[in-house]
């Protein structure tokens, strides 16, 4: 069978996009979907996402990581999803579509593609650092320097430690400086990404909560780009969060299986 592909990447962010509204694609084969995202002998993402149909929104969003298994909601994914629904003439510039966590919407504007994500309602301190889910769990860490740190060795080390080692999380270091600055290690990838957009939520909510930002609406700086969040706080619950940049297609192709 051959099946039809386009990458699309937001801040370096990179998914493999395959239109399934025909549910061909067999999303069980974790082999296949792991084969694909290898980057010296595959196409060479961060993740694949198949766009199916939904009975009731414009489309449903169904991601996995790059190690084949099905995963959390990826806010860079789902802003690249809404730029592949519009090339499909899916959606025009605003749409409501189903995520692993529940519905979201979207809006496409000439500034970039915004994602509106799920509340946050609780936010806990782990050991040196701040835990909080915005569709995927992160764990936010201050660094002094993100020049020097070995972000491969530390992120994998909290990512294993006992508090998270059976279900794994997302490791962040923020640059302990006023312009906010991000390195991620991403879960299922097992590995450093360019950009974590569910990443950057957490990190803007994390540092107003401690206290270190005032503004409810900042700009993020990750290896890929700058990503921009707003969100509203009221009795430490965080709501009205929208996540916000550019989106590209990269290329197309096909493969067969």
């Amino acid at each position: 069978m051959i099946i039809e592909f386009y990458k699309y990447q937001g801040t370096g962010n990179d998914f493999i996009m395959i239109d399934d509204r025909e549910s061909t694609f067999d999303s069980n084969d974790q082999e296949l979907i792991a084969a694909l995202c290898e980057r010296r002998m595959g196409i060479g993402a961060d993740g694949l996402i198949l766009l199916r149909k939904h009975d009731k929104l414009d489309f449903e969003m169904i991601y996995f990581n790059s190690d084949g298994k099905l995963s959390s909601m990826c806010g860079n994914g789902g802003r690249c999803i809404v730029a592949f629904a519009k090339m499909l003439d899916i959606i025009t510039n605003e749409t409501n579509f189903m995520a692993i966590d529940g519905p979201h919407k979207a809006k496409i504007a000439q500034d970039g593609i915004y994602l509106q994500m799920q509340e946050v309602t609780k936010i806990e301190g782990v050991g040196e650092g701040i835990v909080l889910d915005t569709g995927s769990p992160h764990y936010i860490e201050m660094v002094d320097s993100l020049d020097n740190l070995d972000v491969e060795k530390e992120g994998r080390k909290i990512r294993n430690s006992a508090p998270f080692k059976k279900e794994g999380i997302n490791v962040n270091f923020v640059l302990d400086a006023a312009d906010l600055e991000v390195r991620t290690y991403e879960r299922g990838v097992e590995g450093e990404t360019l950009s974590c957009g569910t990443g950057v939520v957490a990190t803007a909510i994390a540092m107003h909560y401690a206290q270190c930002i005032e503004e409810n609406f900042v700009d993020v700086k990750t290896k890929g780009g700058v990503l921009s969040v707003s969100f509203e706080e009221f009795n430490g619950t965080y709501r009205n969060i929208w996540l916000s940049g550019e989106v590209s297609m990269v290329f197309a192709g096909e493969f067969e299986c």
